[in-house]
């Protein structure tokens, strides 16, 4: 690893901030106006002289369409494998990943983060996400509930199969995250492991339920009177399958950068 001076630190983010915003397409102006913040202040970070905090630093990344990760990823103070990695274009990304196993597919229960991380993570690699359960409901051509009361879980594994499966003879990187119960399918679960790159976001039962909470879902405590006894119960039974991932990323242990990061760079070095 390569050590960088300290006080290279605001120059590098700033170097960063200018060429996201060119390869945008942007003016400092326009950036200034999308972002909410002065014409003066996204000046002084591109030349280096603005200390601008993360909360500043998240508004310009908004604002350009990218994740935070992608406008400090050179700042150091270290240059490692993984920040060599996010100065590559999006097509070098997707060459260096390669493999015959492409896809990445995120497994976990509701609430553990897969559409969050999982849009992040193809960001970074330059790959499409997608949401199983949102193609799920444009093939039923109905949302998930009104699924699973009219035609119960079996049509809904019957279409689960068929995404996947398009999904993983389209050849192509991808990064998706699949529903809570997949690990629960015996002829699923078996095929996604052999033909994609699983990886299993876990997290305590009650992070999941806040998180869900937090979302405005409500139906993990409609109708029940102990919804976190319930959740414990269901994540015993589903933890021997979800452990049979390739990759574990604990996200009660790290944040969304740190777990994006991860994953990164374990999808690089197995590449």
């Amino acid at each position: 690893m390569v050590t960088v001076p300290l006080a290279e630190l605001l120059p590098r983010v700033g170097s960063r901030v200018r060429r996201v915003r060119e390869a945008a397409g942007l003016t400092q102006a326009e950036l200034a106006r999308r972002s909410g913040v002065s014409l003066r202040f996204v000046a002084d970070v591109e030349r280096g002289a603005g200390n601008a905090s993360l909360l500043r630093l998240g508004e310009l990344a908004t604002a350009l369409g990218v994740s935070l990760a992608e406008l400090v990823i050179e700042a150091g103070p270290v240059i490692d494998d993984l920040t060599r990695f996010g100065r590559l274009v999006p097509s070098e990304r997707r060459r260096r990943l390669g493999g015959e196993r492409v896809a990445i597919a995120l497994v976990g229960m509701r609430g553990a983060g897969k559409s969050t991380v999982g849009l992040q993570l193809a960001g970074h690699l330059g790959v499409p996400f997608v949401e199983v359960d949102a193609e799920i409901q444009a093939r039923a051509g109905m949302p998930l509930g009104t699924l699973f009361s009219d035609h119960g879980i079996e049509r809904y594994r019957v279409l689960e199969r068929e995404v996947i499966d398009a999904l993983l003879l389209s050849g192509a990187a991808t990064v998706f995250a699949t529903g809570g119960s997949v690990v629960t399918d015996p002829v699923t679960w078996p095929d996604l492991r052999r033909r994609a790159r699983t990886v299993w976001l876990r997290a305590r039962p009650e992070s999941h339920l806040r998180r869900v909470e937090a979302q405005g879902d409500a139906r993990p405590m409609r109708g029940r009177r102990d919804a976190l006894a319930e959740l414990r119960g269901l994540l015993a039974v589903r933890e021997p399958l979800y452990a049979q991932a390739d990759f574990v990323v604990d996200t009660d242990r790290l944040d969304l950068l740190e777990t994006v990061w991860a994953l990164e760079q374990w999808a690089t070095e197995e590449a």
